[in-house]
């Protein structure tokens, strides 16, 4: 196994650790909700602080449910996640490009120059 696959396979294994752990271990039981989101937390830690805090701003749009709230937070994700690939992908090909491109460029050259110089 080279080195790059050790650690491809060492880094993998510590995002499945850190999705699982949590779980496994139980560190949500105490509460009602275990796994809720920051802006929750958030609202929940303001009120008991400040009970009588009202909000500056209110949400431009307010799904209708949790599991259109997911599917939103999942489509910005995966868009995201998109972006980000198309980006590398496109310096990727640009880079392996130029390297044809100096390669080619130094084959000419040698076959221009004549051997008894």
């Amino acid at each position: 196994m080279s080195r790059n696959a050790k650690i491809n396979a060492l880094l993998l294994l510590a995002v499945a650790a850190l999705a699982v752990l949590p779980l496994v271990l139980g560190l949500g039981d105490h509460k009602e909700e275990p796994f809720t989101g920051a802006d929750t937390e958030a609202e929940t830690a303001i009120t008991e602080i400040e009970p009588d805090y009202e909000p500056w701003f209110s949400p431009l749009y307010e799904p209708p449910s949790g599991e259109v709230e997911s599917a939103l937070f999942a489509l910005q994700a995966a868009l995201g996640a998109g972006v980000l690939a198309y980006y590398f992908g496109l310096r990727r090909g640009r880079r392996q490009g130029e390297e044809r491109a100096l390669a080619a460029a130094g084959a000419a050259a040698a076959r221009d120059t004549p051997e008894g110089d």
